[in-house]
């Protein structure tokens, strides 16, 4: 029997003899009334979906682009969909540049914000990958990514999902590419909100023939999807300046 077997979970099934994934311990409403689930892994709670919303928090809208000639900017916030198909993001959420996690209104929602490179860095290190391995860049680990990915019938078949540890983290990491036409079903893309050059952000990365993570810079101008993580999770700070502050102490 499938199901959730973790018995702090809302949705914890008594019956259930196998983890499908399906786990989770809250729910969340972003500015334009899109509901999460959200995912507690490690003490630390993440959403288990792409953010979709369109406006900040304080409900100015983030300026949607439909045409990759457009996808340029690094200063002003933009959102898009995958191949500028509305009905992707109901299934993926949409993509975001990187300006818009640097806007001050901020995006995620009340309480949540988008997670620093350490923060990612620790929901790898309790799927499994050391330290070391998670301070480096480029490909990283061994089936971590397997653990993180979700929803096996949206990723091309590969080594990914024929792990038999595929989605059992219950993040549902999906593949959801890059904006506005690239990867769909192949790759999956996330923002951090640390900055790795003037022009570069930290951000993660799935693959479809591969169970690892890749870490690296991506360009800010580049539109992925954003997973939002509660910010009294893990650091016990109560905002994004605060987790940032934190951050920094960690690395010194």
């Amino acid at each position: 029997v499938y199901g959730c077997t973790d018995e702090t979970a809302l949705n914890y099934n008594p019956d259930a003899v196998t983890n499908d994934g399906s786990c989770f311990h809250d729910t969340v409403t972003d500015i334009d009334g899109n509901e999460y689930q959200a995912v507690l892994i490690d003490e630390q709670l993440w959403m288990k979906e792409n953010l979709k919303v369109t406006h900040y928090k304080n409900g100015d809208p983030i300026i949607h682009i439909t045409n990759n000639e457009d996808w340029i900017s690094n200063d002003e916030g933009q959102y898009g969909v995958n191949y500028s198909d509305p009905s992707y993001a109901d299934i993926f959420g949409n993509l975001y540049n990187w300006a818009v996690l640097d806007d001050s209104r901020g995006v995620c929602p009340e309480g949540w914000h988008v997670p620093t490179d350490v923060e990612w860095k620790k929901i790898e290190i309790a799927l499994g990958m050391s330290q070391l391995e998670a301070d480096q860049a480029g490909i990283r680990g061994t089936n971590e990514g397997s653990k993180l990915a979700g929803k096996p019938e949206l990723w091309n078949d590969g080594s990914l999902v024929n792990n038999n540890e595929f989605g059992t983290s219950g993040f549902s990491a999906l593949p959801s590419g890059y904006c506005c036409s690239g990867n769909l079903g192949s790759y999956g893309y996330f923002w951090s909100s640390t900055e790795f050059s003037s022009d570069l952000a930290w951000a993660r990365s799935l693959r479809y023939h591969s169970t690892s993570i890749v870490r690296g810079g991506f360009d800010k101008y580049f539109g992925i999807a954003v997973r939002c993580i509660a910010d009294d999770t893990i650091t016990g700070c109560t905002n994004p300046d605060e987790c940032f502050v934190y951050e920094r102490e960690l690395i010194a």
